[in-house]
């Protein structure tokens, strides 16, 4: 299936391929999959080598040698002379050797061809919590989540459908009715599904009907983020404190606050007590953290309240799996409270894969705004809406007094831009960079 983050690969190729790269993300994001297809379709050969099953490497570059050394050791291993100048390596599961990630920095440095990219499975909790130093400055870093929208749009085969998208949002003006309600169906659909690729594969393998769909795939990814928890924290009680707080995020996006409470998890639960176990799911890419801010002036990360911020999780699969809805109440629009919760959550989701930074505004609790936008534009507040009520006093509250040039109001209306505001269907939030 078709990922945006293959151009940024092919960036990194043509720009910076001295650099070692390293791709950070979620389980089942489908991080060695698009890695292989890249290695393979763009360079004449290439080495996969897998750290969990090929422990011998991991030995090697323990070894108290340097690391051009360890680097032919691991050749003779292979029982490969490696043709550098034709040859990407590909380090799966690198979070198994910290002298490896370490070595990313010789790789960087030499005078040879080196051509490294790496991944692996909660790599970025390994970063976090290296013995060893981490090579700084040395390695191209790159953030991947689960698919977006967008990319569910490519994998059913619906690219005519993308094209009117992009020209309805950058010209404002409405798509034809009859494809605006596909869109809404195909936006529904993909809440239930999610961007797991295995999960969106099953979808299409079964003639991309809900009620053939394997649903049991995102029970088994949600059981192995669980299992995560547990096989890389070698403290029971810390990985029952990361567990607490992930199951505890479906009801927090519920709290009348607005924002996330220790004292949901257990009566008796303080901030002191979670702070860790909440960095190492933030750190795993499992979960979303939005700040809140109560001054939208420039720079807007400036301006953060520390401990005041919402949690979302990565997937809207995983977030309707773990609430036990039935996919026919979202297919047939039947949910009341929990709608305008799961359309926050997607909505956090695909401006997080843009790599927007996720912030909120809120006025003692008088008026909130779901997100806030920093482009060249300015601040620009985004209002999410689960259907097509278009009544918001909090939108006209934040208007008034910070007047943005402009705001945008996410929903199930169609495409267009009245009183300054900016209609952005639900379907084409992917488009808001």
């Amino acid at each position: 299936m078709k990922r945006k983050i293959y151009q940024e690969l092919i960036n990194w190729k043509n720009t910076n391929i001295q650099k070692p790269l390293m791709i950070i993300g979620a389980r089942q994001i489908g991080k060695t999959y698009i890695i292989k297809e890249f290695c393979q379709r763009e360079f004449p050969n290439y080495i996969y080598i897998n750290l969990l099953e090929q422990k011998e490497i991991i030995e090697i570059f323990q070894e108290n040698i340097n690391t051009e050394e360890k680097f032919n050791r691991m050749s003779i291993y292979l029982d490969q002379d490696i043709d550098l100048e034709n040859t990407i390596i590909f380090f799966d599961e690198i979070q198994e050797s910290e002298e490896l990630i370490s070595a990313l920095k010789y790789f960087n440095e030499s005078e040879k061809p080196f051509k490294i990219i790496c991944a692996g499975s909660l790599l970025g909790v390994k970063l976090k919590r290296m013995h060893s130093s981490f090579p700084v400055g040395k390695v191209k870093m790159i953030n991947m989540h689960p698919m977006d929208f967008e990319e569910f749009l490519q994998a059913t085969n619906s690219n005519g459908l993308i094209t009117e998208i992009k020209k309805c949002y950058q010209e404002n003006i409405p798509m034809d009715n009859v494809l605006h309600e596909k869109a809404l169906k195909l936006y529904r659909l993909y809440l239930c599904i999610g961007g797991m690729p295995e999960a969106v594969n099953n979808f299409i393998t079964n003639d991309k009907n809900i009620l053939k769909f394997d649903r049991t795939i995102i029970e088994d990814i949600y059981n192995s983020y669980l299992n995560d928890m547990n096989k890389y924290i070698t403290n029971k009680f810390e990985a029952s404190k990361i567990e607490a707080i992930y199951k505890s995020i479906p009801s927090q996006l519920g709290n009348i606050s607005n924002k996330f409470q220790y004292s949901k998890i257990s009566n008796n639960a303080r901030k002191r007590d979670y702070e860790t176990a909440l960095n190492w799911l933030l750190s795993s890419t499992m979960i979303l953290k939005c700040s809140i801010i109560k001054k939208p002036e420039i720079p807007p990360l400036g301006f953060i309240v520390e401990d005041h911020f919402k949690l979302y999780l990565s997937d809207t699969g995983i977030l309707l799996n773990m609430l036990e809805i039935k996919y026919n109440d979202i297919i047939l629009d039947k949910l009341l409270q929990y709608k305008g919760i799961i359309t926050e959550n997607y909505v956090a989701t695909q401006l997080a894969a843009n790599n927007i930074s996720l912030i909120y505004w809120e006025s003692n609790n008088q008026a909130e705004i779901d997100f806030l936008l920093y482009n060249d534009d300015g601040i620009i507040p985004i209002e999410v809406k689960a259907n097509d009520n278009l009544k918001s006093k909090r939108l006209n509250i934040y208007i008034k007094r910070f007047k943005p040039k402009y705001a945008i109001r996410i929903s199930t209306k169609n495409f267009g831009f009245k009183n300054n505001i900016k209609s952005v269907p639900l379907y084409a939030t992917f488009l808001i960079k």
